[in-house]
């Protein structure tokens, strides 16, 4: 039986930016993937009816390339999430969870900038009590460019314990970023190819592969 892999994105891009070059690697290896997206944008919230179909669009194109078996989307409502109820978010991540029954989750960082990453983090680390969501076996942070490397606490600043190789991935780990184009800005951008190949060589170095990706392990399980 392949392992069940899934990422909870707060937003479109969250996930390639993050767990890209891991996702396509799990993928090839045979496993079951899922897409969490957990905030949508709507002409409510002063987003224009062009860009939320281009939205749409990027995450057809982006379910495509990573071959997604399975796309969530939770559709609260983007940089709102820290004034909707707790309660809400958790319960519509525990669907997921009980539907999908997860092996490896991949969650934001608690230490995030974005209020919606640390609130995402919050919701998902409810959902993993063994006694409730007995699929679940591991758990790892990602760290995501312009809001992991942004915030300035040190008590929970990002160590990474876990280095996956994604040599072979990278180049569709940028591919993939590139669909999100407004997005992707100018080097020295965070959210630029020379930033995201420079944080893969940097995690690389760390791990004694030419890129990778790191993560912090928050809870195991065998």
């Amino acid at each position: 039986m392949s392992s069940r892999i899934i990422v909870i994105a707060p937003h479109p891009d969250d996930e390639t930016l993050g767990v890209g070059g891991t996702l396509l690697r799990r993928k090839a290896e045979g496993a079951t993937i899922a897409w969490v997206i957990v905030t949508k944008i709507s002409v409510d919230d002063g987003w224009s009816e062009q860009k939320i179909k281009q939205r749409d669009s990027e995450i057809k194109r982006v379910k495509k390339l990573y071959d997604f078996d399975k796309v969530y989307k939770l559709n609260f409502q983007t940089t709102k999430l820290d004034v909707t109820p707790m309660s809400e978010i958790v319960q519509a991540i525990s669907n997921v969870f009980k539907s999908f029954e997860p092996q490896e989750v991949f969650v934001p960082h608690p230490a995030d900038i974005h209020t919606d990453h640390r609130v995402v983090y919050n919701a998902v680390s409810a959902c993993t009590k063994w006694f409730r969501y007995s699929s679940v076996k591991r758990v790892l942070a990602y760290e995501t460019l312009s809001e992991t490397d942004f915030g300035l606490g040190t008590d929970q600043a990002f160590r990474p314990s876990v280095f996956i190789d994604i040599t072979d991935f990278l180049t569709k780990k940028l591919e993939a970023m590139d669909i999100y184009a407004s997005e992707v800005g100018e080097f020295p951008f965070p959210r630029s190819h020379e930033a995201i190949r420079g944080l893969a060589t940097v995690r690389g170095a760390s791990s004694g592969y030419k890129s990778a990706e790191a993560f912090e392990l928050l809870r195991e399980r065998s």
